[in-house]
């Protein structure tokens, strides 16, 4: 079967590690006989250098088209120390998520073995967990309105808006995501304080009844914050709202001892977008030292995305066998370190 992907690669490590993800899914169409096709498109930094904007007219028709889109990072120092640029690359990654309809991201948060010495918490703490960050990117303080300063500059507010449309949507997934696991899960919220979380909390209590397989907690998000430090394991499915979401995945993120460890998927109603956590890193663009496994594991999740599991089965079995084996970059080595195109041909190979 044919299967259009749309490839951003984007800026800073975007197009080395990108490269690597394409690498193993070229290896996974001749190991499984599909046919992979692959369309390259400018994002952020190097979409503003290239046509002005951050999000082309022509890439968003490039992902519409396609079956999946596979995306780097974007960000570039340039634009972050000049407070008076009009254009941001940033502005692309929302326009992206608006456009596309990406009301959700899913973070997995997983453990890996050979990697909970490098996590900051104790090993009797971390080793063994395993649980998912539903976080809804669409609504809330990010894109509510109106928003501003005032004329003296001396005050600016944001407005924090969400609909039971918007919550029952997201919730929903959430509910689906839990039923595929542990039949737990978690909604975070601050209820006591916010008119917003208010609506969230009614609006997941009215949906309760029609999923009573799944065993329903609620949790004010400075508890949230805490708790994923203090017990991990406690968790199974967590959804939030965008700003909530964006703190604690990242939050999350790091209590497994590597950023360029963790995949991410972004679903919506038009093409869904898988992309690593991590960011742009300026500082290794180039140098061929970043790590490609979040990229690699993010291109498991849009094989699952493609109803291809055992083939997202056996990338995830090829980046297990690379730790092991110590093929790994500089960020997680313990000895001589692999760089980042060596880790995509070893991987690539172990699947073929």
């Amino acid at each position: 079967m044919n299967y259009k992907i749309a490839v951003l690669p984007g800026d800073g490590i975007g197009p080395e590690i990108v490269e690597q993800a394409v690498k193993v899914l070229k290896a996974v169409a001749q190991k499984y006989n599909h046919e992979f096709s692959f369309t390259e498109a400018p994002v952020g930094a190097t979409a503003i250098d290239q046509t002005g904007s951050p999000y082309p007219d022509e890439t968003h028709r490039i992902c519409m088209e396609s079956d999946a889109v596979l995306f780097g990072a974007i960000g570039d120092p340039k634009y972050d120390n000049d407070p008076k640029a009009k254009v941001r690359p940033e502005q692309g990654l929302l326009a992206m998520r608006k456009k596309l309809g990406l009301y959700a991201n899913i973070r997995p948060v997983t453990t890996f073995p050979s990697l909970i010495h490098k996590s900051p918490l104790r090993r009797d703490l971390v080793e063994g967990a395993d649980f998912v960050v539903i976080r809804e990117l669409t609504g809330g303080i990010y894109f509510g309105e109106p928003s501003g300063r005032s004329e003296n500059g001396e005050k600016a507010y944001d407005t924090s808006i969400y609909s039971k449309e918007e919550v029952r949507r997201i919730v929903d997934l959430a509910f689906d995501y839990a039923r595929k696991r542990n039949k737990r899960l978690t909604v975070v919220d601050k209820a006591n304080v916010l008119a917003t979380s208010r609506l969230w909390r009614e609006t997941v209590q009215e949906m309760v009844p029609d999923n009573k397989e799944i065993e329903v907690d609620y949790m004010f998000v400075d508890n949230a914050a805490m708790q994923i430090i203090q017990w991990p394991k406690k968790f199974d499915v967590m959804v939030t709202e965008n700003m909530f979401g964006d703190i604690l995945s990242d939050e999350a993120s790091v209590i497994t001892g590597s950023l360029g460890l963790l995949p991410s998927a972004s679903v919506g109603i038009h093409t869904s977008v898988f992309e690593p956590i991590h960011g742009s890193y300026p500082q290794a663009a180039g140098k061929n030292i970043a790590n490609p496994l979040a990229t690699i594991l993010s291109a498991a999740m849009l094989l699952e995305a493609l109803d291809l599991t055992d083939e997202a089965a056996a990338v995830r079995k090829a980046v297990d066998e690379s730790m092991d084996q110590g093929v790994v970059t500089e960020d997680i080595a313990q000895d001589k370190a692999a760089s980042t195109s060596e880790v995509g041909d070893w991987i690539a190979g172990a699947i073929s």
